[in-house]
């Protein structure tokens, strides 16, 4: 079989695995956050941490418990990393250095999981699995929560109430993400992903020398890993190591992973704003952004220029030359188009045309259909702004899903869509006017500035993916990163849980002649135009002098 005979044949499973789980999940999901019990074991955990799970929190005091929940996350990674070498299993690691520390604690914790140092050279059995596996599940259980929380404020009306974090923090994990990755890494094992306590093996290679092989737990955080959107390899190749990624079907099965709760994550907003209508617009926006961006990313790679490459049947430099070009231009793909930051190629040997792609796919705020939680709280954040664009084109107030969005709501959705690319093009200005930023650049000219720009578009938006070719291990990178990452989290996480306490307060408008039908094609048409427009050309003349430069040389 071709390898362009098995690149439509792997995106054919993968919509069809995605299709068949979109309802029964989005269904679980929108149980999940409206259920009125709660689970024994969650009980244990409510009474430990000292809440009432039966009273509901303003934003406000929403927003208080998801900053002081992250932040004690941030201390006690960072700890765990500086005592690792007396801690077990720690395979006689030292204690990891201040600045990575502090970076991987925040890249953790922030959903981001950028690795400026090599895992099993690195971390210790024990911070693996207690540390970065850990926050795996509960950095992506926070950008639920946040999610669940900004449907609330649609699907509430003159209330103050948003839920409960830690409810939903709790819920996130022990009903959606700790079942859904069990049942993953059973499967990553049986496709021969390594999960074992041991340190390695030294094995006899067939010229009679000695080879180290290193073990460690992987299939277990690989799953919560893909399934969490975070991304964080085990070993320094991440999924393109034969131990994380054996075969092609497991890759694409940890595809299926990164892209399963986010395109499932619409059907559940439609359940609970009680209109499944509004869910198939929103995922129809994703698909429509994630298709475009697949065709894109594999035309350029396989009209790679010269004629070797052409040959070759593509860029096959860096690629996933395994199971060949097509697997890595759709690897490539989900992975930026959510938050998760595994790789299964290195972007950097992409072609000028697909590198950009992977930056633009960031670039959009990852909502195609992003990060687990955060890309829908993004797509919806974008909704609102379309729904006012729409508005003023026919001299309306606007209105979405019956409420009205006004100065402050607009003022909130404004900012949000303004403060990554602010924290992303302030920190390239940095990193490019400094010593201590350009001396990191393996490259000079256009590709040293994507190298850079990749790095902060990746950490801004949570990312994780880096672009190699640059030495991201050191003071200034760890510390410029680690705020980027800080920054372009919880910066929108307090815009979300403000507009979703102003929207919760209003009551509901009903719908006129003059109202804009939100789940129609038209609209799905004009929401994606203000991803690509409003969002997209933020970063044009950024892009300009580095990937479309290099491309056009």
């Amino acid at each position: 079989m071709s390898s362009t005979a098995a690149g439509w044949l792997q995106v054919a499973l993968l919509v069809a695995a995605l299709a068949a789980v979109h309802r029964p999940l989005g269904d679980w999901l929108a149980r999940v956050f409206s259920a009125e019990r709660h689970w024994r074991a969650e009980r244990l955990v409510y009474r430990a941490v000292g809440v009432d799970a039966d009273s509901e929190q303003r934003w406000p005091t929403y927003l208080r418990s998801v900053l002081a929940f992250s932040l004690v996350s941030v201390l006690f990674l960072y700890l765990l990393q500086r005592v690792q070498q007396w801690l077990p299993l720690g395979n006689g690691r030292p204690a990891v250095e201040p600045g990575p520390a502090w970076n991987t604690a925040v890249s953790f914790v922030t959903n981001t999981n950028w690795q400026g140092y090599a895992g099993e050279s690195t971390m210790g059995h024990l911070v693996q699995m207690a540390g970065l596996a850990v926050q795996n599940f509960l950095s992506a259980a926070v950008g639920l929560a946040v999610a669940v929380a900004l449907v609330r404020g649609f699907a509430r009306t003159r209330t103050d109430r948003l839920g409960n974090a830690w409810v939903d923090v709790t819920r996130a994990v022990t009903r959606v993400l700790l079942p859904l990755a069990v049942l993953s890494a059973v499967v990553l094992v049986l496709g021969g992903v390594v999960q074992t306590l041991s340190a390695g093996t030294d094995a006899t290679t067939l010229a009679g020398g000695t080879q180290f092989l290193p073990g460690g737990p992987v299939a277990s955080q690989e799953a919560v890993k893909q399934l969490g959107t975070n991304g964080g390899g085990f070993f320094n190749a991440n999924s393109a190591h034969p131990f994380e990624g054996p075969s092609a079907w497991v890759s694409l099965f940890q595809v299926l992973l990164m892209l399963v709760i986010p395109f499932s994550l619409p059907r559940a907003f439609g359940r609970l704003v009680g209109d499944r209508r509004q869910g198939y617009a929103v995922v129809g926006v994703m698909a429509t952004l994630a298709a475009a961006s697949l065709a894109l990313t594999s035309w350029a790679q396989a009209r790679a220029g010269g004629a070797a490459l052409q040959l070759a049947g593509a860029a096959t430099e860096g690629q996933e030359v395994r199971f060949g070009g097509p697997l890595s231009a759709l690897f490539g793909t989900a992975t930026t188009l959510t938050s998760t930051g595994a790789v299964n190629a290195m972007h950097d040997s992409f072609t000028p045309a697909g590198g950009l792609l992977t930056m633009a796919n960031m670039m959009l705020g990852e909502v195609a259909p992003g990060g687990v939680g955060s890309g829908l709280y993004g797509m919806l954040v974008l909704a609102v702004v379309a729904v006012f664009v729409a508005g003023l084109m026919v001299g309306r107030t606007p209105e979405y899903l019956g409420k009205k969005l006004g100065r402050r709501e607009m003022t909130l959705a404004s900012l949000y869509v303004l403060t990554t690319p602010a924290v992303v093009l302030a920190g390239t200005a940095l990193a490019m006017s400094v010593d201590a930023g350009r001396s990191s650049m393996l490259a000079e000219g256009p590709h040293g500035l994507s190298e850079v720009l990749y790095a902060f578009t990746s950490a801004g938006n949570n990312n994780g993916s880096a672009f190699a070719g640059l030495n991201a291990n050191t003071p200034f990178w760890n510390t410029a990163l680690g705020l980027a990452m800080a920054f372009g989290r919880f910066l929108p996480v307090v815009l979300v849980l403000a507009l979703a306490g102003r929207l919760a307060a209003q009551g509901r408008t009903p719908a006129t002649a003059g109202t804009l039908p939100t789940h129609r094609p038209l609209f799905v048409g004009l929401l994606t135009a203000v991803v690509l427009v409003v969002v997209g050309l933020t970063y044009l003349p950024a892009l300009s002098l580095g990937p479309i430069a290099e491309g056009l040389s």
